[in-house]
Formats: C-alpha cells, sequence, structure tokens
C-alpha cells in the first residue's frame, strides 16, 4: 500500500527533508559532502533536512543520484517534494498584482531570515527608509506603474520594515551605504533631512548596525552594486543573496558566490567608518542639508 502524501506543504517538506538526512547519516556524508554535490551552501543543506525549505526539481534529482535511491523508492520522495513546493498564502500575497516573482521570491527570504545584511550605493536601504523616501524611489524605479500601484509597492516595503521593530523577533540588520547616500537629495530637502533623522532614531535599535563609507575612502567603498545576503537562525554563514544588475536582481545561493558575497561585505565594512563616526556624519549631512 502506497505512503499517503499529507496535504500539509510544511508535513510534506519535513517527511522529505527526514528522508534525505537518513539517507546522508546511513552513508556517513556530512551536509558539507551534500552542499558540495548541490553547489550550495550548507545552510540550504540544512533548511531541506528539517523542512524549513522545499527541494527544487534539479536539487531533487541531484540528491537522488547522490544517494543512488532505488526507483521504487522514488515516486513517494517526488511527490513529497512536489507537495513541499506548494506554499501557503502569505502577506506578500495580497500584492501579487504588483510583485514580480522575483522581487516575491526576495521577501519569502528576508521574512525567513533572523538577519540580513544590505549593501546600497545611492540610497538608503529600504528597511531603514521613510514612507516619502520610499515613495520617491518607487516612483522613479517603476515609472511605468500608475499611482496605485506605487501605493502598493510603498505599502509592501513600509510593512517589510515591521521586522525590524518586531518586539519578540527582530530582524538582525546589519548595513553598510555611502556617503553619496546621505548627499543625494531623494525627494526633495525636506524629504532627504527627514529620511536622515530616520536613520539616526533606527540605529538607536540594537538590532540595528548601520555604517557609512566616507567619501576619503574612495574606491574602497564603490567596488560593486548594490546586494543583500539573508542568513538563517543558527547558521554561521549566508543561505542566499540577491545583488542588483542592469537586467534586474541576481539570485546566489551557490556555496562559491555566498563565499565571494561574504568576504566582499567583510572588505566594505572593514573600509566604513564606526557607527558612532557614522552617525556624526549623518548627523552633519542633516544640519548642512537643513541650513541650505
Amino acid at each position: 500500500m502506497a505512503a499517503t502524501i499529507p496535504s500539509s506543504p510544511a508535513t510534506a517538506r519535513k517527511q522529505f527533508g527526514s528522508d534525505i538526512r537518513r539517507r546522508r547519516e546511513e552513508r556517513d556524508f556530512t551536509a558539507a559532502d551534500v552542499a558540495t554535490h548541490l553547489g550550495c551552501s550548507i545552510s540550504k543543506v540544512t533548511r531541506i533536512e528539517t523542512g524549513q525549505r522545499s527541494t527544487n526539481p534539479d536539487d531533487y534529482d541531484a540528491l537522488m543520484e547522490l544517494f543512488d535511491v532505488p526507483e521504487e523508492e522514488r515516486s513517494h520522495l517526488e511527490a513529497l517534494a512536489k507537495r513541499g513546493r506548494k506554499r501557503t498564502s502569505m502577506w506578500w500575497d495580497a500584492y501579487a498584482d504588483v510583485l514580480s516573482s522575483r522581487y516575491a521570491e526576495f521577501i519569502r527570504y528576508e521574512h525567513e531570515a533572523a538577519a540580513v545584511f544590505d549593501y546600497q550605493v545611492v540610497y538608503i536601504p529600504s528597511l531603514l527608509q521613510t514612507e516619502d523616501y520610499a515613495r520617491a524611489v518607487t516612483g522613479v524605479g517603476f515609472a511605468a506603474l500608475g499611482p496605485d500601484q506605487i501605493d502598493s509597492l510603498v505599502e509592501v516595503r513600509m510593512r517589510r520594515q515591521r521586522r525590524i521593530h518586531h518586539e519578540d523577533d527582530p530582524l538582525q540588520f546589519s548595513g553598510v551605504i555611502t556617503q553619496a547616500a546621505l548627499e543625494f537629495h531623494v525627494g526633495g530637502p525636506a524629504v532627504q533631512v527627514a529620511q536622515l533623522r530616520r536613520l539616526r532614531e533606527v540605529m538607536a535599535l540594537p538590532n540595528v548596525d548601520l555604517r557609512v563609507i566616507p567619501f576619503s575612502k574612495g574606491e574602497e567603498g564603490t567596488q560593486t552594486g548594490a546586494f543583500s545576503m539573508f542568513t538563517n537562525e543558527d547558521q554561521e554563514g549566508p543561505e542566499a543573496a540577491f545583488a542588483e544588475a542592469v537586467t534586474g536582481s541576481v539570485f546566489v545561493d551557490d556555496a562559491l558566490g555566498l563565499r565571494r558575497l561574504v568576504r566582499l561585505s567583510n572588505y566594505l565594512t572593514d573600509a566604513a567608518l564606526s557607527v558612532t563616526e557614522s552617525l556624526e556624519v549623518i548627523e552633519q549631512t542633516e544640519r548642512k542639508l537643513a541650513s541650505e
């Protein structure tokens, strides 16, 4: 008699992950061994095994090959994997008419993450933006959209910020920006002044670490475009990252790509001022702009 496939995607993911962990341990493989075979991070393997992450078709095929799973056992595992990919409704699904599939994927990783590192060259990180600043940025970045659609995208950005201020489980935010992000008059001088004031307020939170790379660092502060990395609870390194490119956001979850971004984030953090010095630069810029 065929084993029953659970109706819950979460339960299916847990059953699939438990089976994969058992097969790995029976062969005396480490999670690192599996990650190497899949070309991904160790944290991704761990999340598959604990049912926190579904398995895409390519990873499924690679796992079946690695563990030499008999054909008669694959149909049940494939059914579990397919069920595990089914999504339960999330808050951002209500905005499906304005969210691209890549942006929705970004929000999902952010929602599940315990910590995020964000590097921005010309803009204030979206999780720290005021509503007026967010509206100005969105109005330019999505010029083809109507006012109602822009309103919806701004609502999404404001909703995402709740993770920063969550009382029980706040998102740990680490960010590096260039001094240029402080100087651009996004939305006009008044909006920019209010944004700089918001930065100083949010930097007082214990879960927020924001640093500024001053103009004096020159090329050290502009080594790359913007990118964000997401790390899950009890994981030493990031599970995934999104890097900005001319054609849009690029998803990164392979081990080599993540290691490179971690090194780059460390380099940028070292080039930045301390939190205290960064606050001073922000305050100086705010005063200068307010007096103009």
